[in-house]
């Protein structure tokens, strides 16, 4: 199973602190709005998106379909498969994809100590 590119998304306090701390330890913003209060930050291959306001707590995030620089992937596994292999294997989904449609969707599930892992494909 390819989940995709991995990403921590992390809750903020106060996106422009952040932002600063991420830049003096090497991360350069990639994408993102910081007046909606949300970045995407990158330091060579590693990834951080800054969120303040929009979620309860930190996010593991994998993105089927994209590398590491958010380009689109000639060959991945549609995150339909991934949810439906997950299903088969017995985790269960706090969100569902709708396995009959096609594109961009998401869906969630926790760890055993409930971690959030957010599977989201944007293409």
């Amino acid at each position: 199973m390819q989940l995709g590119t991995f990403s921590v998304s992390l809750t903020v306090k106060d996106i422009n602190a952040s932002k600063d701390f991420y830049e003096k330890i090497g991360f350069k913003v990639f994408g993102g709005d910081i007046e909606q209060n949300w970045l995407i930050m990158k330091s060579g291959n590693s990834t951080i998106g800054l969120f303040q306001g929009m979620f309860d707590k930190n996010i593991l995030t994998f993105n089927p379909g994209w590398d590491d620089k958010a380009q689109e992937l000639f060959n991945y596994t549609d995150i339909r498969e991934i949810q439906k292999e997950m299903k088969a294997k017995g985790i269960a989904l706090e969100s569902e994809v709708d396995e009959t449609s096609s594109g961009p969707a998401s869906f969630i599930i926790s760890d055993p100590d409930g971690n959030t892992i957010l599977v989201d494909q944007h293409i």
